[in-house]
């Protein structure tokens, strides 16, 4: 008789929510009736925490049941959302932490940095899975730029993620700081550390660290908990997002991925979903040796016709060719031509800053190997149509705003490090270099350059 009164219970929450028309966050409640207390219970929570293997240390306090009240109870529908993800998202973590030995409670991680969403960019420019900023990424081989952001490729950025937390690991020696640093970085944990007189674990430290930190390892936590009891927590757990199967191809040219999706009889949406790191439909020539993963089913047709099918895809539209131009700052499509005629004292540099373009351009547009240039020289500069070199050498010369709060620069096509320099208070080159890890001037457009 109980059961067949909690089954009509559930069935009868089911209906009421379907005719009243609840919202998202009452929709959470369809949930609660399978809910089993005692895994909510503060002082069984403690034992249950015990019972999970583990690699990483399991504290358990007031604060972190804090945070499982909330995501069980509060927010269901976001956890209930990160439950389905994990099926496409935690093969990955597994296998890429499994070869390197690390534990398998990091996977948990990538929920509390983006919600296992691959696209996510936060507002400070942090992007993908694991949430590198630009320059972090660099440092593990990711690169980014306005058409390509391998921050945003599952594999990739989880090969970055794991590589960085084993660098922090071997730091601290402790995997609750490591995960501290990887929040707020390694400097402001050892500052911390400092501060409580050299302690050695986390929660000696927890006073002296930012307060996004102190959220962010309790946060951890709590999900290590409720996705190790999700069943006994109400969580439906059937409706896994799977990755298409797939094979990987090497691109070395322009590619309109609608178009080469349509060769491939297949929809965008799948190639889409295996490659997120191609944020608009497009692959340009520049980026060499591009990995794109393709549904299995597909391979053979590409195999069989793939002069074709790559010559077809490769053709691009006026819209599409203007995109892949801005992106080669080096490319000459849609763009008018100037002259500059070399006087007595001029070199590259000076030159290229006149025209807000790199010395490498110059270089290229007019077959120049090194930096010698003669008077009376004709140079050819490829600008956008209007440009006007007089007013252009005007625009930097306004009051330097301040910094935004953002802290960031997105690159604008023409930008220069001297340009962006002079656009904001107390920025220098030099300094732009050192927040981003850049070894030289290049920058492209869409960038995102933190300055602050």
């Amino acid at each position: 008789m109980r059961i067949i009164i909690i089954l009509f219970a559930c069935f009868l929450a089911l209906n009421l929510s379907v005719i009243a028309g609840e919202n998202s966050v009452q929709n959470q409640e369809v949930y609660a009736p399978c809910l089993d207390q005692e895994y909510l219970d503060k002082e069984l929570i403690s034992d249950l925490f015990g019972c999970i293997e583990r690699g990483v240390p399991l504290t358990y306090n007031p604060r972190i049941y804090g945070f499982i009240d909330y995501f069980v109870n509060r927010d269901r529908a976001y956890t209930q959302r990160v439950i389905d993800r994990s099926y496409t998202y935690f093969p990955i973590f597994e296998e890429e932490f499994g070869k390197r030995g690390l534990p398998d409670e990091l996977k948990y991680l990538s929920i509390v940095e983006s919600g296992l969403n691959p696209k996510a960019i936060s507002r400070a420019g942090a992007g993908g899975l694991w949430q590198f900023m630009p320059s972090t990424g660099k440092m593990y081989g990711l690169k980014v730029d306005y058409l390509i952001d391998d921050r945003l490729d599952p594999y990739l950025s989880t090969v970055a993620a794991a590589k960085y937390l084993e660098s922090l690991y071997r730091q601290f020696g402790d995997w609750e700081l490591a995960l501290a640093a990887y929040n707020c970085g390694p400097g402001k944990v050892r500052r911390a550390i400092r501060r409580s007189g050299y302690k050695k674990s986390f929660w000696e430290v927890y006073p002296w660290l930012p307060r996004e930190t102190r959220n962010y390892v309790p946060q951890f936590l709590a999900f290590v908990y409720i996705m190790n009891y999700r069943a006994e927590l109400g969580f439906y757990d059937e409706s896994g997002e799977y990755l298409p199967e797939f094979k990987t191809i090497t691109v070395n040219q322009n590619l309109d991925v609608e178009t080469f999706s349509k060769s491939l009889n297949t929809c965008y949406e799948d190639i889409a979903l295996l490659n997120p790191q191609i944020k608009r439909g497009l692959i340009p020539i520049q980026r060499k040796d591009l990995q794109v993963r393709i549904p299995i089913e597909c391979y053979d047709l590409y195999e069989e016709n793939k002069d074709v099918i790559l010559a077809r895809s490769s053709e691009l539209d006026e819209q599409k060719k203007h995109i892949v131009a801005t992106y080669d700052r080096t490319s000459t499509y849609g763009k008018e031509k100037h002259v500059y005629k070399v006087k007595s004292g001029d070199v590259l540099g000076r030159i290229a800053e006149k025209y807000h373009v790199r010395v490498s351009d110059i270089r290229k547009w007019n077959n120049i190997r090194g930096s010698m240039i003669r008077v009376g020289q004709r140079l050819a500069i490829w600008k956008a149509p209007g440009y006007n070199a007089m007013a252009s050498n005007t625009r930097v010369s306004q009051t330097p705003k301040p910094v935004p709060g953002s802290k960031v620069h997105v690159v604008k096509y023409g930008d220069t490090l001297w340009d962006i320099s002079k656009m904001y208070q107390g920025l220098s080159i030099e300094k732009i270099k050192s927040l981003n890890s850049l070894k030289t001037s290049r920058i492209k457009p869409g960038q995102v350059l933190r300055i602050g």
